[in-house]
Order: structure tokens, then C-alpha cells, then sequence
């Protein structure tokens, strides 16, 4: 069993640009990583959970892009990056001029990532092994990267923020199409075209959208 995540990630990655944000960069598998070779059931005899937090995902890369591109979403506030996954959406939250941003996910290997890609990025983040799906600790904007690849997680995941979205919170959400992004309940703010890894997502380019809960229910 793996008993230093952050060793272990240091080990197994490494420090590469974002394709979408290429000004950020995190510790990433590719092609060249040992770890991009190994089977899940591998993965598991090692004890370590489906990497997630070692690709940049082309719902958080859109996500990431537009709050660079579009700082005045985040500058000043509390910021919650849900799933974050490998922090790169936290990361440019700060970059843009967060007052603070919580970084949340469930994976021990994720938290441990956060922390080395904020480092990396020269910004500081706070991770947070939890899940806070229906809690609400007044954040003023809330950031989620492809959270609707699971029909109950999303359904889960989207009330939540729905709810956040009514009561005054921000929210953004970066989807690429996937197949259970409550599409009736959002308005897309911009499209980009994402360039993704074909063994994760089918294609080269993803064209994935950055999307927000439509005035009139929220």
C-alpha cells in the first residue's frame, strides 16, 4: 500500500502544461508515465483509487480557461472547486484573484495532488478531503468540472448546486456533453474546443462548454 501520496505522485507524474490553460501546469500522467500504463485492477493491488486527479479533464480545462479569461467571476470572493480532482480549476481561481478558495474531493491522492499543483503554481489553495455535497458554508461562487458522468451522482450533485444557485451563489459548471448534464436547467456562457487525450475521452478535441443555472429558476 502506498503510505506518501504526495511521494508517490512526485514519483509517478510528471510537471506538464495544461493544454487549454497553458500557462498552468500540473503533475500529470501521459504516454511517457508508468502510471498511465497501469490497469485499474493494478491500480487497486497497489491500493491506490482511478487516478482522476492525474488528468486534466476537458470540463475543468474549460472551466479553467473561462474564469482566467473572465477574473472578475471569482476576484475577491469564496470560492468552492467541488471534485476538484487535480486542482487545476482551484488553481486558476486563485490565479485570477480569489480571496480564497476551498478545494474539495474525496480522494486521499487527490488532496495530495492539490496541494503539489498550488505549490507548483505558486498559489496557495486549502484542500479538503470531504464530501460536501448538501452542505453550505456561504461560498460565493461554486466551480465544478465534470461532475455528470454518473446519472445518481449528477442528479445529486446538481440539486445541490441548484439550491446554492438560488440562493445568491455563483455556479459555474464545465461539461463536455456528458450524458447527464441537466441541460433544461442551464444557459452556456461560451464553448471552447478542448484538446483532450484519446484513450480518455474518444477523441483528440472536445468541444465542452462552461455553463451557469438559468436566471429565471435561479
Amino acid at each position: 500500500m502506498i503510505k506518501d501520496p504526495a511521494a508517490f505522485i512526485r514519483t509517478e507524474t510528471r510537471l506538464l502544461p495544461v493544454p487549454h490553460t497553458p500557462e498552468l501546469s500540473l503533475h500529470a500522467a501521459d504516454e511517457a508515465t508508468e502510471l498511465w500504463q497501469r490497469t485499474e485492477e493494478e491500480l487497486g493491488e497497489i491500493g491506490l483509487p482511478p487516478p482522476f486527479w492525474a488528468f486534466a479533464w476537458a470540463g475543468g480545462q474549460a472551466l479553467a480557461r473561462y474564469i482566467l479569461d473572465n477574473p472578475e467571476t471569482v476576484r475577491g470572493k469564496r470560492v468552492l472547486d467541488f471534485a476538484s480532482g487535480s486542482g487545476l480549476v482551484a488553481i486558476a481561481a486563485m490565479k485570477a484573484g480569489a480571496a480564497e478558495v476551498l478545494a474539495c474531493d474525496i480522494d486521499s491522492f487527490a488532496i495530495a495532488a492539490i496541494g503539489l499543483n498550488a505549490e507548483a503554481n505558486g498559489v496557495t489553495v486549502t484542500p479538503v478531503q470531504a464530501n460536501l455535497i448538501g452542505r453550505d458554508e456561504g461560498w460565493d461562487t461554486v466551480l465544478a468540472g465534470d461532475i455528470c458522468y454518473e446519472r445518481d451522482l449528477a442528479e445529486q450533485v446538481t440539486d445541490w448546486l441548484f439550491a446554492l444557485s438560488r440562493r445568491g451563489a455563483a455556479v459555474l459548471i464545465g461539461d463536455p456533453g456528458r450524458s447527464y448534464l441537466p441541460k433544461d436547467k442551464l444557459e452556456q456562457l461560451c464553448l471552447y474546443e478542448v484538446p483532450v487525450t484519446r484513450t480518455l475521452e474518444d477523441a483528440e478535441i472536445k468541444k465542452t462548454g462552461v455553463w451557469r443555472f438559468r436566471h429565471s429558476e435561479a
